[in-house]
């Protein structure tokens, strides 16, 4: 009855029938489907998605090929410096943010200017405000860690039911009892010694000896093969706590490491942006300065046309005044 209440819904590959948990969030897949197709990354947006078929092996999604079709190419955020700007500079999921949170502050991991604040700590990975691919890569990483933890403590599982068996076997070996003693061949062997001057042990002290319990027995935690395989279990403990706090020391230089590196890729790159917006700024300046004094030299031309015009009709008219007073002084 309680399977029959539970809502069934289809699984989009198969039209199989499951309940609504067993179906993947994203396009709706059952177990057997999900299984059948692995997950890659998108080439443009980045976010992950699962291939629907074997043959087309394509690493674009559905939206971004929806995307590449109307709008083509795109081109790199300029905030992320994802390759899905399709339209604009920016890409659709910092352009949602933006609208949504304001605009970016800086990533704590990568030190660029891509995360946005949410006002919220629970939302924070670790107290930490990082972008969405630092968190995509730090819960990755996570996973990763939660997987190799469990290998470990199988491994170590397996490890001490072996050394548990092989234990087990060596007292079950020790464990054995002594072969009984005939009694009536002792009888016999005790008259013939008797009879040519030897003497044996009566049989109830060889009954006595034969209950004798052995030093490998399981009531006995004392015994040597049990300290032996607890002090291999010991060492083999201790190595393995070594070996990961080898690791764990390793894995924290190579984080400093890798921080080191991209804040000093974040300086340097702030550096040269900071040096061409100087550089913008003196060639404004310089083209400025170019631009008045191109404008001064054009007024000073136009001056001097003017100053030489005049010059010239003045000449022009005193020129024209001695010619009309020679030609009045013959007829006078």
């Amino acid at each position: 009855m309680s399977n029959n209440s539970t809502a069934l819904f289809a699984c989009s590959k198969c039209f199989t029938k499951h309940p609504f948990e067993e179906l993947s969030s994203g396009q709706q897949l059952c177990k057997d489907c999900r299984g059948a197709f692995p997950f890659v990354k998108c080439t443009y947006c980045r976010s992950e998605f699962q291939q629907t078929n074997k043959v087309s092996t394509s690493t674009i999604c559905t939206k971004c090929e929806n995307n590449v079709k109307q709008f083509g190419k795109p081109s790199a955020c300029e905030y992320c410096n994802i390759i899905a700007a399709f339209i604009g500079n920016k890409c659709q999921r910092c352009t949602n943010s933006e609208r949504k949170y304001g605009p970016p502050v800086t990533c704590e991991q990568c030190k660029q200017k891509c995360a946005f604040d949410r006002k919220d700590d629970d939302k924070k990975v670790d107290g930490k405000l990082l972008c969405w691919l630092c968190t995509l890569s730090y819960k990755r990483a996570l996973a990763k860690t939660k997987q190799s933890d469990a290998e470990r403590r199988a491994h170590m599982k397996l490890a001490a039911q072996r050394s548990s068996k092989t234990r087990d076997n060596r007292l079950r070996g020790h464990n054995k009892r002594p072969n009984r003693v005939d009694v009536t061949k002792v009888d016999v062997t005790r008259h013939e010694s008797n009879d040519s001057g030897s003497t044996l042990p009566p049989v109830n002290k060889l009954a006595r000896t034969g209950n004798h319990r052995p030093p490998g027995d399981v009531l006995d935690p004392n015994s040597s093969d049990h300290v032996v395989a607890m002090t291999q279990l010991k060492e083999q403990m201790a190595s393995l706590q070594k070996q990961l706090s080898l690791k764990d020391s390793q894995l924290l230089n190579k984080d400093k490491m890798i921080t080191e590196l991209k804040a000093k890729h974040f300086t340097s790159e702030t550096e040269l942006r900071n040096k061409m917006l100087s550089n913008e700024k003196e060639y404004e300046k310089k083209v400025e300065q170019m631009s008045l004094k191109i404008k001064s030299l054009q007024k000073e031309v136009a001056m001097l046309s003017k100053s030489n015009k005049k010059s010239a009709t003045s000449a022009l008219g005193s020129s024209a005044g001695n010619s009309g007073s020679g030609t009045d002084s013959p007829l006078a």
